[in-house]
């Protein structure tokens, strides 16, 4: 049960997070900052697709992502067309990769510390979702200040 419904909640927050992305009326606009906004709606996004391939696609899935989580706080500029395909490709590794773990996996331990200590498998991707929601805010908050 909650394979199924960790599965709808990170494809309907990555269609969200199109939604978002999609909203801009200037596609430049996405990768401003101004003020105290240290990062910009892109970088957020492209840190999202690197987290969520990392730890669900890479280490769950068996997909082979190599992450540079370096470029995802430097890289400008990534056309939008460009991060809309990355959505897709996100949300067709989560589903695979998810799909494939059965319950009793859930309650054991993820294979390698992402935190001050190990948690379970149902942890760190209950976590994954919420980071999801919480860096999909800052976008929405982003666009609403920047693209007027």
């Amino acid at each position: 049960m909650l394979i199924e419904t960790l599965i709808a909640i990170f494809t309907r927050d990555l269609n969200r997070l199109r939604s978002e992305i999609t909203s801009y009326q200037k596609e430049e606009n996405i990768w401003k900052v101004d003020g105290d906004i240290a990062n910009s709606a892109g970088n957020l996004f492209l840190h999202l697709i690197g987290n969520l391939n990392t730890y669900i696609g890479k280490e769950i899935g068996k997909t082979g992502y190599i992450r540079n989580r370096e470029s995802e706080f430097s890289l400008k500029d990534v056309p939008r067309q460009e991060l809309l395909t990355k959505i897709d490709d996100t949300i067709e590794v989560i589903s695979k990769s998810i799909s494939n773990l059965d319950e009793s996996t859930l309650t054991k331990e993820y294979h390698i510390l992402v935190f001050d200590e190990k948690t379970s498998t149902e942890y760190l991707l209950v976590h994954l979702a919420t980071h999801l929601t919480y860096h999909l805010g800052q976008i929405n908050y982003h666009r609403r200040l920047i693209d007027k």
